[in-house]
């Protein structure tokens, strides 16, 4: 259910990190730590103080970050929102063939770089997908964290518009 601006301001400590602490995957305490930042005048405003804290952690906690995000194409149990973000992109439907290809990519670049490989899969397919794969695997891995960062912060942005109306609606309240 989307909440509004007024809703997501007015809420606990509790229930703002219950709603809005999947936009950065498994890291609540990025939402714990905004939530004294409230009032918020918009979606983006919202965002930019979440990834303001991201990029203030340290270096350790930022590879944790990207460590909480699962693999793409994976058949494992992962958050809600990774699930219908990778499906969308017909992550889910992968045939056998796919879905062993996704699993050595997958494989080549944790070997590679020791994280998961992250993408914001949304209005991407399979085939853009696997591209980024390839031209991916080719950077440094400071090269890599960086991206993977800024695809974190692509994700949460998404998933924070998706979770947040517009304005204030009497129903909703």
């Amino acid at each position: 259910m989307p909440y509004t601006l007024d809703q997501l301001n007015a809420m606990t400590k509790a229930d703002f990190v219950a709603v809005v602490g999947p936009a950065f995957e498994d890291t609540p305490a990025i939402a714990a730590q905004v939530w004294a930042q409230r009032p918020f005048t918009s979606v983006a405003d919202l965002h930019q103080r979440m990834v303001a804290i991201a990029q203030a952690l340290s270096a350790a906690d930022k590879l944790a970050l990207i460590k909480a995000h699962p693999d793409l194409g994976t058949r494992v149990a992962m958050a809600e929102a990774s699930v219908a973000e990778q499906s969308k992109a017909g992550l889910n439907t992968l045939n056998a063939e796919e879905y062993e290809l996704f699993q050595r990519l997958n494989l080549d670049y944790k070997n590679k770089f020791g994280f998961p490989f992250i993408l914001a899969v949304a209005g991407h397919t399979k085939g853009s997908i696997l591209e980024n794969f390839g031209q991916r695997l080719r950077n440094s891995t400071d090269e890599e964290i960086a991206t993977a960062l800024l695809e974190i912060e692509t994700i949460a942005r998404s998933r924070l518009e998706a979770w947040t109306q517009s304005s204030s609606s009497p129903s909703m309240l």
